[in-house]
């Protein structure tokens, strides 16, 4: 089967070129299921139930959150209510939501989705991601072999750290959060597909998806300037899994930039 892993849609520009281009790409690439990162999708921080709903009509199945989870406080009952929805699983009980779900393809295949967060240079104390994929691999590896995980985090250290901690274990391990498509993508030993970072899905001319005057002046002045996701076209960074559903194991992974 194939699975579509759409880098950090950020912003209207993100959104509407996920709109624009992902029925194209589904069909030319036979996707069966497709796993998005929303967590930038409002303004560039964070996600509302509007923008959510909005990217699921755009075709995708799952949506994986990050570090800008709680920046939009009416998102955290929509959490609770929507299986399709995951943040990061590792922040401690008592938060809203799930940070895994199990979900059927189009091919009727059930795909495990684990959203886990970083933590070298992140500003939430949570709890540890290579303790909690244990955690979630013991209830979902009974349910499929199929599993994806979305490591949202800063370094890519921390990431191949956890592609090597989870081959074997897992189809795929595809890094979010930095907003630049790394080119180190190949299918670790024992059959784990691997990026550090799927890239950033929204305006292109811009710095990580900000408006490019404003960053260049923080770093020239230090003063603090108010952010603002950058106008004008958008690319889409996503990479396309071929996974064997039967093992779970990963024949391929492919990078993909479009629009």
């Amino acid at each position: 089967m194939n699975i579509l892993c759409i880098g950090d849609i950020v912003g209207r520009p993100g959104r509407a070129i996920l709109a624009k281009v992902l029925p194209s790409i589904k069909k030319e690439h036979a996707i069966d299921f497709t796993i998005a990162n929303g967590e930038n999708a409002a303004g560039g921080s964070g996600i509302s139930p509007k923008q959510a709903d909005e990217i699921f009509a755009s075709g995708v199945d799952v949506i994986t959150l990050g570090d800008h989870v709680w920046d939009k406080g009416e998102i955290h009952p929509y959490l609770d209510q929507h299986p399709c929805m995951v943040r990061p699983a590792n922040f401690p009980d008592g938060a809203p939501g799930r940070g895994w779900s199990v979900v059927k393809a189009a091919n009727g295949v059930k795909v495990g989705v684990i959203n886990l967060l970083g933590r070298t240079f992140m500003r939430y104390n949570v709890n540890c991601p290579f303790r909690t994929l244990d955690q979630a691999l013991a209830q979902i590896s009974s349910v499929t072999p199929v599993v994806i995980l979305d490591m949202h985090a800063e370094t890519t250290s921390e990431k191949i750290a956890m592609g090597h901690y989870a081959n074997g274990r897992l189809s795929a391990v595809v890094g979010t959060h930095t907003h630049i498509q790394t080119a180190d993508e190949r299918v670790l030993s024992n059959g784990t597909a691997y990026i550090s970072d799927l890239g950033m899905s929204g305006p292109y001319d811009s710095v990580i998806g900000q408006n490019k005057e404003k960053i260049l002046m923080r770093f020239l002045t230090s003063l603090p300037q108010k952010f603002e996701v950058a106008q004008g076209d958008a690319t889409l960074c996503a990479a396309v899994i071929t996974v064997d559903e039967q093992t779970g194991r990963a024949r391929s992974i492919v990078r993909l930039q479009q629009g």
